[in-house]
Protein backbone atom coordinates (compact mmCIF):
# COMPACT_ATOMS: atom_id res chain seq x y z
CA UNK A 1 0.00 0.00 0.00
CA UNK A 2 1.38 3.27 -1.13
CA UNK A 3 2.50 6.04 1.79
CA UNK A 4 1.45 9.32 0.73
CA UNK A 5 3.16 11.33 2.75
CA UNK A 6 6.37 8.92 3.11
CA UNK A 7 6.14 8.90 -1.15
CA UNK A 8 6.27 12.64 -1.24
CA UNK A 9 9.19 12.86 1.38
CA UNK A 10 11.32 10.56 -0.38
CA UNK A 11 10.64 12.34 -4.12
CA UNK A 12 12.44 15.43 -2.59
CA UNK A 13 14.95 13.76 -0.96
CA UNK A 14 16.44 12.16 -4.34
CA UNK A 15 15.74 15.46 -5.81
CA UNK A 16 17.78 16.90 -3.17
CA UNK A 17 20.47 13.96 -3.66
CA UNK A 18 20.78 15.13 -6.79
CA UNK A 19 22.00 18.60 -6.62
CA UNK A 20 23.83 17.18 -3.36
CA UNK A 21 26.13 14.89 -5.78
CA UNK A 22 26.78 18.21 -8.08
CA UNK A 23 23.82 18.68 -10.78
CA UNK A 24 24.10 22.16 -11.23
CA UNK A 25 20.47 22.91 -11.71
CA UNK A 26 21.81 26.06 -14.46
CA UNK A 27 22.79 22.84 -16.79
CA UNK A 28 20.99 19.86 -15.80
CA UNK A 29 16.57 20.45 -15.24
CA UNK A 30 15.53 18.72 -12.50
CA UNK A 31 11.82 18.72 -12.03
CA UNK A 32 9.75 16.34 -10.60
CA UNK A 33 7.95 13.41 -12.85
CA UNK A 34 4.65 13.54 -11.78
CA UNK A 35 4.55 17.38 -12.07
CA UNK A 36 4.71 16.98 -16.04
CA UNK A 37 1.57 15.88 -17.16
CA UNK A 38 2.60 14.90 -20.29
CA UNK A 39 4.76 11.91 -19.17
CA UNK A 40 1.80 9.94 -18.28
CA UNK A 41 0.00 10.99 -21.81
CA UNK A 42 2.79 10.28 -23.85
CA UNK A 43 2.96 7.10 -21.79
CA UNK A 44 -0.13 6.09 -22.79
CA UNK A 45 0.72 6.36 -26.78
CA UNK A 46 3.54 4.15 -26.18
CA UNK A 47 1.77 1.42 -24.79
CA UNK A 48 -0.94 1.49 -27.67
CA UNK A 49 2.01 0.75 -29.65
CA UNK A 50 3.98 -1.76 -27.87
CA UNK A 51 2.68 -5.27 -27.63
CA UNK A 52 2.11 -7.32 -24.52
CA UNK A 53 4.37 -9.67 -25.38
CA UNK A 54 7.31 -6.86 -25.16
CA UNK A 55 6.04 -6.08 -21.53
CA UNK A 56 5.51 -9.38 -20.55
CA UNK A 57 9.28 -10.49 -21.40
CA UNK A 58 10.80 -7.06 -19.23
CA UNK A 59 12.62 -9.05 -16.12
CA UNK A 60 11.08 -6.68 -13.67
CA UNK A 61 7.36 -8.07 -14.66
CA UNK A 62 8.82 -11.83 -15.17
CA UNK A 63 10.36 -11.93 -11.83
CA UNK A 64 7.45 -10.26 -9.64
CA UNK A 65 4.68 -12.46 -11.63
CA UNK A 66 7.14 -15.72 -10.90
CA UNK A 67 6.70 -14.94 -6.81
CA UNK A 68 3.12 -13.70 -6.73
CA UNK A 69 0.05 -14.55 -7.68
CA UNK A 70 -0.17 -12.85 -11.15
CA UNK A 71 -3.82 -12.22 -9.61
CA UNK A 72 -1.85 -9.91 -7.32
CA UNK A 73 0.35 -8.38 -9.58
CA UNK A 74 -0.25 -4.71 -10.41
CA UNK A 75 -0.80 -3.44 -14.23
CA UNK A 76 1.41 -0.32 -13.34
CA UNK A 77 3.89 -3.22 -13.01
CA UNK A 78 3.74 -4.06 -16.63
CA UNK A 79 2.73 -0.65 -18.31
CA UNK A 80 5.87 0.72 -16.20
CA UNK A 81 8.38 0.41 -18.67
CA UNK A 82 6.12 2.20 -21.52
CA UNK A 83 6.24 4.83 -19.17
CA UNK A 84 10.07 4.83 -18.50
CA UNK A 85 10.12 5.07 -22.67
CA UNK A 86 8.27 7.91 -22.22
CA UNK A 87 10.27 9.97 -20.11
CA UNK A 88 13.29 9.30 -22.59
CA UNK A 89 11.43 10.06 -25.77
CA UNK A 90 9.69 13.23 -24.45
CA UNK A 91 13.14 14.91 -24.59
CA UNK A 92 14.08 13.63 -27.79
CA UNK A 93 17.30 11.89 -25.45
CA UNK A 94 20.14 10.41 -28.05
CA UNK A 95 22.36 9.30 -24.93
CA UNK A 96 20.87 7.94 -21.65
CA UNK A 97 23.37 6.63 -18.73
CA UNK A 98 21.93 3.98 -16.89
CA UNK A 99 23.03 0.65 -15.21
CA UNK A 100 23.46 -2.53 -17.02
CA UNK A 101 20.41 -3.53 -15.22
CA UNK A 102 18.31 -1.04 -17.27
CA UNK A 103 19.69 -2.00 -20.75
CA UNK A 104 16.35 -3.97 -21.81
CA UNK A 105 14.38 -0.75 -21.09
CA UNK A 106 16.82 0.91 -23.50
CA UNK A 107 16.27 -1.73 -25.93
CA UNK A 108 12.50 -1.36 -25.78
CA UNK A 109 12.81 2.96 -26.07
CA UNK A 110 14.84 2.19 -29.44
CA UNK A 111 12.40 -0.59 -30.67
CA UNK A 112 9.54 1.55 -29.58
CA UNK A 113 11.07 4.61 -31.52
CA UNK A 114 12.05 3.31 -34.53
CA UNK A 115 8.64 1.92 -35.17
CA UNK A 116 6.75 4.79 -34.29
CA UNK A 117 8.69 6.51 -36.50
CA UNK A 118 8.59 4.15 -39.44
CA UNK A 119 4.42 3.84 -38.89
CA UNK A 120 3.68 7.87 -38.73
CA UNK A 121 7.27 9.87 -39.64
CA UNK A 122 6.03 9.32 -43.22
CA UNK A 123 10.40 9.81 -43.28
CA UNK A 124 10.75 12.00 -40.97
CA UNK A 125 12.26 11.25 -37.70
CA UNK A 126 9.66 12.27 -35.75
CA UNK A 127 11.89 10.87 -32.13
CA UNK A 128 15.18 10.46 -31.67
CA UNK A 129 16.24 7.20 -31.44
CA UNK A 130 18.39 6.92 -28.18
CA UNK A 131 21.69 5.34 -27.56
CA UNK A 132 22.69 3.59 -24.18
CA UNK A 133 25.88 4.56 -22.02
CA UNK A 134 26.59 2.16 -19.54
CA UNK A 135 30.06 2.78 -17.27
CA UNK A 136 32.63 0.39 -17.68
CA UNK A 137 33.09 -0.06 -14.12
CA UNK A 138 30.21 0.12 -11.48
CA UNK A 139 27.50 -0.47 -13.85
CA UNK A 140 25.59 -3.44 -12.47
CA UNK A 141 26.82 -3.74 -8.47
CA UNK A 142 25.59 -6.93 -6.77
CA UNK A 143 24.28 -7.67 -3.72
CA UNK A 144 26.90 -6.96 -0.36
CA UNK A 145 24.86 -10.21 1.09
CA UNK A 146 24.36 -12.37 -2.19
CA UNK A 147 26.88 -11.18 -4.84
CA UNK A 148 25.14 -13.38 -7.47
CA UNK A 149 22.05 -10.99 -7.83
CA UNK A 150 21.96 -7.52 -8.14
CA UNK A 151 22.15 -4.89 -5.23
CA UNK A 152 18.49 -3.78 -4.96
CA UNK A 153 17.15 -1.13 -1.93
CA UNK A 154 13.80 -3.32 -1.94
CA UNK A 155 15.92 -6.12 -0.37
CA UNK A 156 14.46 -7.33 2.69
CA UNK A 157 17.91 -7.83 3.79
CA UNK A 158 19.01 -4.53 4.83
CA UNK A 159 22.42 -5.40 4.82
CA UNK A 160 22.72 -6.26 1.03
CA UNK A 161 22.64 -2.54 0.09
CA UNK A 162 23.76 0.40 1.01
CA UNK A 163 21.93 3.88 1.20
CA UNK A 164 23.42 7.01 0.17
CA UNK A 165 21.57 8.30 2.82
CA UNK A 166 23.17 5.29 5.97
CA UNK A 167 24.69 7.17 8.23
CA UNK A 168 29.06 6.10 8.11
CA UNK A 169 29.25 3.41 11.30
CA UNK A 170 25.89 1.50 8.95
CA UNK A 171 27.88 1.99 5.81
CA UNK A 172 31.35 0.40 7.61
CA UNK A 173 29.44 -2.30 9.01
CA UNK A 174 27.78 -3.62 5.73
CA UNK A 175 30.81 -3.86 3.98
CA UNK A 176 32.53 -5.69 7.19
CA UNK A 177 29.59 -7.90 6.96
CA UNK A 178 30.04 -8.75 3.06
CA UNK A 179 29.74 -11.60 1.85
CA UNK A 180 33.60 -12.97 0.26
CA UNK A 181 34.86 -16.68 -0.01
CA UNK A 182 37.47 -17.92 2.50
CA UNK A 183 40.62 -17.81 0.49
CA UNK A 184 41.06 -14.57 1.78
CA UNK A 185 42.60 -13.74 -1.23
CA UNK A 186 42.04 -10.62 -3.15
CA UNK A 187 41.66 -10.67 -7.14
CA UNK A 188 39.04 -10.16 -9.58
CA UNK A 189 37.44 -13.09 -11.00
CA UNK A 190 33.38 -12.60 -11.00
CA UNK A 191 32.71 -16.29 -12.01
CA UNK A 192 34.68 -17.81 -8.90
CA UNK A 193 34.88 -14.87 -6.68
CA UNK A 194 31.69 -13.05 -6.64
CA UNK A 195 32.04 -10.84 -3.64
CA UNK A 196 35.24 -10.16 -3.34
CA UNK A 197 34.77 -9.02 -7.45
CA UNK A 198 31.76 -7.09 -6.63
CA UNK A 199 33.50 -5.06 -3.89
CA UNK A 200 36.90 -4.63 -6.10
CA UNK A 201 33.93 -2.91 -7.96
CA UNK A 202 32.45 -0.71 -5.49
CA UNK A 203 35.97 0.55 -4.58
CA UNK A 204 37.20 1.51 -8.03
CA UNK A 205 33.95 3.10 -8.39
CA UNK A 206 34.08 5.51 -5.24
CA UNK A 207 38.01 6.19 -5.64
CA UNK A 208 40.53 7.06 -8.64
CA UNK A 209 41.95 3.52 -8.28
CA UNK A 210 41.42 1.03 -11.31
CA UNK A 211 40.64 -2.75 -10.27
CA UNK A 212 43.93 -3.70 -11.17
CA UNK A 213 45.62 -1.33 -9.17
CA UNK A 214 43.02 -2.40 -6.44
CA UNK A 215 44.00 -6.07 -6.52
CA UNK A 216 48.11 -5.07 -7.16
CA UNK A 217 47.69 -2.68 -3.75
CA UNK A 218 46.16 -5.41 -1.73
CA UNK A 219 47.98 -8.54 -2.86
CA UNK A 220 49.25 -8.74 0.78
CA UNK A 221 46.50 -7.49 2.70
CA UNK A 222 43.65 -9.65 3.78
CA UNK A 223 40.09 -9.32 3.46
CA UNK A 224 39.97 -7.59 6.69
CA UNK A 225 41.70 -4.64 6.06
CA UNK A 226 40.42 -4.43 2.65
CA UNK A 227 36.89 -4.01 3.93
CA UNK A 228 37.61 -1.27 6.50
CA UNK A 229 39.21 1.11 3.99
CA UNK A 230 36.45 0.30 1.20
CA UNK A 231 34.46 1.60 4.42
CA UNK A 232 36.35 4.44 5.05
CA UNK A 233 36.52 5.50 0.81
CA UNK A 234 32.62 5.08 0.93
CA UNK A 235 31.79 7.05 3.79
CA UNK A 236 34.41 9.89 2.23
CA UNK A 237 32.17 10.11 -1.07
CA UNK A 238 28.69 10.15 0.88
CA UNK A 239 29.16 11.69 3.93
CA UNK A 240 29.42 15.37 2.77
CA UNK A 241 26.46 14.29 -0.03
CA UNK A 242 24.25 13.52 3.13
CA UNK A 243 25.44 16.76 4.42
CA UNK A 244 24.39 18.66 1.83
CA UNK A 245 21.17 16.54 1.50
CA UNK A 246 20.22 17.57 4.65
CA UNK A 247 20.84 21.27 4.10
CA UNK A 248 18.54 21.41 1.14
CA UNK A 249 15.61 18.91 2.08
CA UNK A 250 13.23 21.19 3.57
CA UNK A 251 14.92 24.13 1.93
CA UNK A 252 13.07 27.17 0.08
CA UNK A 253 16.06 26.67 -2.42
CA UNK A 254 14.99 23.27 -3.42
CA UNK A 255 11.12 24.30 -4.18
CA UNK A 256 12.46 26.81 -6.39
CA UNK A 257 14.79 24.51 -8.23
CA UNK A 258 11.78 22.09 -8.60
CA UNK A 259 9.17 24.61 -10.03
CA UNK A 260 11.54 26.24 -12.44
CA UNK A 261 12.69 22.39 -13.39
CA UNK A 262 9.04 21.82 -13.95
CA UNK A 263 8.00 24.58 -16.13
CA UNK A 264 11.32 24.21 -18.37
CA UNK A 265 10.61 20.59 -18.51
CA UNK A 266 6.92 21.27 -19.83
CA UNK A 267 7.94 23.52 -22.33
CA UNK A 268 10.01 20.35 -24.60
CA UNK A 269 8.25 17.65 -23.19
CA UNK A 270 4.67 19.74 -24.35
CA UNK A 271 6.75 20.14 -28.12
CA UNK A 272 7.22 16.59 -28.76
CA UNK A 273 3.96 15.18 -26.85
CA UNK A 274 2.46 17.48 -29.67
CA UNK A 275 4.54 16.15 -32.29
CA UNK A 276 3.56 12.64 -31.23
CA UNK A 277 -0.32 13.89 -31.36
CA UNK A 278 -0.58 15.37 -34.48
CA UNK A 279 1.44 12.02 -35.72
CA UNK A 280 -1.44 9.76 -34.76
CA UNK A 281 -4.68 12.17 -35.76
CA UNK A 282 -5.57 12.18 -31.54
CA UNK A 283 -7.46 15.66 -31.77
CA UNK A 284 -7.47 18.49 -34.00
CA UNK A 285 -4.18 19.18 -35.54
CA UNK A 286 -2.20 22.20 -33.34
CA UNK A 287 0.59 23.84 -33.99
Amino acid sequence: QQEPLKLRQQTKSLAALYLAIGLDPKKATIFIQSEVSAHAEAAWIVQCNTSLGELERMTQFKDKSAKDNRVRVSAGLLTYPPLMVADIILYQSDLVPVGDDQKQHLELTRDFVIRFNNKYGNGNQLLTTPEVNIPESGGRIMSLQDPLKKMSKSDENKKSFISMLDEPTVIRKKIKSALTDSSGVIEYDPENKPGISNLLTIYASFTDFSIPELVDRYQNSGYGQFKEDLGEAVVSVLEPIQIRHNELIDSEELDSILDEGAIKARMVADKTLLKMRNAIGLGRKRK
